[in-house]
């Protein structure tokens, strides 16, 4: 272990003005932990309206700017700013565990690990009658059988990354499950494995169970599995871009 760069915690932000600062906070507590190994933090800036790169500025990130409203895009121009040897996509609203960040980099520093994600769970702030444990229930078993990395936490070597050319930008949302096969095909070729962590479940925010119907949250997360086409059109992936207002929270 030493002082060179070896990790970059990349963080796309799109109107995250009221949950950014506390994601960045965590990270590089977490990033502290990790002393003597360096690393960095690099906030995208997806062409925000609110307060959102002024609050990454002030928290002392790295700031990118990607004018065009896409995640995938966003994830890209990040990486492509990055000097870590080892990446990690964290989403602006979510808190990642302090030993999280120190397990997935332990398990990639060992040589056998070469990508992968973890389980997640719910904040505290949810709605009364809400279905989080179900949802968060039913993607966990999906993430861990098949292994697929959720977009909120996935960390992977970055000649992985590079060698499959990024999340696709054919997809104005779930570029993640696509990113994650294209991941596993390679740690398979390249002799490496593709874990999916759950000892620290990753903390994400429960403010669209707030902001959408049940029905409506069924429908994004069951219609692609069925016609994955839709996943290329920005109106119907519009429930991950859409905000209540310019603070990204009611």
């Amino acid at each position: 272990m030493d002082s060179e760069l070896k990790i970059s915690v990349i963080i796309p932000a799109y109107n995250e003005e009221a949950l950014l600062a506390e994601t960045i906070a965590e990270i590089r507590r977490g990033m502290d932990d990790l002393l003597p190994i360096a690393g960095e933090i690099i906030v995208v800036d997806n062409n925000s309206v609110d307060r959102t790169p002024k609050i990454a500025i002030a928290a002392g990130v790295r700031v990118v700017f990607e004018p065009i409203n896409q995640i995938s895009r966003a994830r890209n121009s990040g990486a492509r700013e990055a000097k870590g040897k080892y990446l990690f996509f964290v989403d602006a609203d979510t808190i990642v565990p302090l030993p999280l960040l120190k397990q997935s980099l332990t398990f990639m520093l060992s040589g056998d690990v070469g990508a992968g994600g973890s389980t997640l769970c719910f904040d505290s702030k949810l709605p009364e009658g809400s279905s989080d444990h179900f949802l968060a229930n039913f993607w966990n078993l999906v993430s861990r059988s098949f292994r697929m990395a959720a977009g909120s936490f996935i960390f992977c070597r970055r000649e992985a990354f590079e060698s499959i050319g990024g999340f696709s930008e054919k997809v104005f949302a779930g570029e993640e499950i696509f990113l994650s096969m294209a991941l596993k095909r390679w740690c398979r070729k390249s002799g490496y494995v593709f874990r999916i962590l759950k000892c620290h479940p990753v903390v994400t925010s429960s403010r669209k169970l707030f902001w959408h119907s049940k029905a409506r949250i069924f429908g994004v997360i069951l219609l692609p599995m069925i016609f994955p086409f839709v996943l290329r059109s920005k109106r119907f992936c519009s429930f991950w871009y859409a905000r209540p207002d310019a603070k990204g929270r009611e």
